[in-house]
């Protein structure tokens, strides 16, 4: 892992007046990118070929006929995301002052040791605890859930299956993407994983460290959190919930509508993200698992939680909340509120807050109190 001081041993060389935000282009770049604008910092994606146009050209900075357009100022373009390890990229970011915004596909696409060990640029984010995102290892946030007290489903072997579950592992081929499945039983168990690894849906090697839990019924809130380490204070900024593919187009055949048995098995691939609230009643049920959250990680990581993180929520009969999944920096369905902001972070604000104008109004504000060392790692 890299050291902090390392991290600040690199800022020291940095021109704060200048400070560029940058993002890997894909996941929530666009938000990231809108709020520093919002803010008054330049922005840099680094985004790869064949899927580079909508930083380089759609959303490229640019004056037409008069009219300012576009929320990127400056690219690079690489023949792959991977490539941004290298001595030659890092040493162009670091040169433009560069303070960059972890998203997942920046995780996923260049690998969580390569972060963890080779990135020597500021990361504005908890650099240690992007890992638990990562299920099969053993301090996930399942580990973590369970030290602070946080529910989550309970967790199940092939064997023990007796009511319905999720089994939880990557697709075959989208890394980002999901092979999830469900099953009743032992029984449906076996016969579904070995249709969906002659689909090619999933693999026998990422379904032997399959997560399988307790499938809790009911809607799925998606909390995005903001921790301010110059604040010590916990924020409440969106709620967010998923369309996902195929799965939002099944659900809505009758019953009694028989498929071809190539459609039998919905893929819950997340295509996008719609806003939500919360009844008012339950929020302090939610602020009490992010606070919670929140310090148990000051307990167990260097720096904490830094910035935006995201609890991924299903709420039971019982009112009760399950935490399904956590996201240890700016979420995936936080472009839902880009500009506009959304109404919990507008309400405690009184202006537009996104979560990416929020993660530049903590830069811009711990550039002015020469802090900039507490939102980095």
């Amino acid at each position: 892992m890299i050291e902090r001081s390392e991290i600040e041993e690199v800022l020291a060389d940095y021109d704060l007046d200048n400070v560029v935000v940058g993002v890997l282009g894909s996941h929530s770049a666009l938000d990231v990118c809108d709020g520093a604008k919002e803010e008054g910092f330049r922005t840099i994606v680094v985004a790869e070929r064949g899927r580079e146009e909508l930083y380089t050209k759609y959303f490229q900075c640019r004056v037409v006929n008069g009219m300012k357009k576009g929320i990127v100022d400056e690219h690079l373009v690489l023949p792959k995301f991977a490539d941004m390890m290298s001595e030659r990229v890092q040493n162009e970011l670091r040169s433009r002052n560069t303070l960059f915004v972890p998203n997942r596909s920046f995780v996923v696409y260049t690998g969580i040791d390569n972060v963890e060990n080779r990135f020597r640029v500021p990361l504005v984010g908890s650099r240690d605890m992007l890992r638990i995102e990562e299920r099969e290892e053993e301090r996930s946030y399942y580990w973590l859930c369970k030290r602070a007290g946080i529910p989550t489903p309970e967790e199940y072997t092939p064997e023990d299956i007796d009511t319905l579950v999720m089994v939880k592992l990557p697709h075959a081929e989208m890394r980002l993407e999901r092979g999830f499945f469900t099953a009743k039983d032992r029984a449906e168990y076996y016969e579904k994983s070995q249709r969906l690894i002659e689909k090619g849906i999933i693999t026998a090697d990422d379904l032997a460290n399959a997560r399988i839990e307790r499938y809790v019924i009911g809607p799925v809130f998606n909390f995005d959190f903001f921790y301010s380490p110059l604040d010590d204070e916990l924020e409440l900024l969106g709620v967010d919930w998923r369309f996902e593919s195929n799965l939002d187009g099944m659900v809505r055949i009758p019953r009694a509508q028989e498929l071809p048995d190539k459609l039998k098995d919905p893929l819950m691939i997340v295509v996008g993200h719609a806003s939500a609230t919360l009844r008012e009643s339950l929020l302090n049920r939610v602020m009490s698992l992010g606070e919670k959250f929140v310090a148990s990680a000051k307990e167990e990581y260097s720096a904490g939680i830094i910035g935006p993180f995201c609890l991924q929520t299903i709420v039971d009969e019982n009112m009760d909340f399950w935490v399904y999944d956590i996201a240890t920096r700016i979420g995936g369905g936080t472009n839902i509120h880009m500009y506009s902001g959304h109404p919990y972070g507008n309400t405690l604000f009184r202006s537009n807050m996104s979560s990416g104008r929020r993660l530049a109004l903590e830069i811009r504000r711990a550039i002015a109190m020469d802090m900039v060392d507490k939102i980095v790692t």
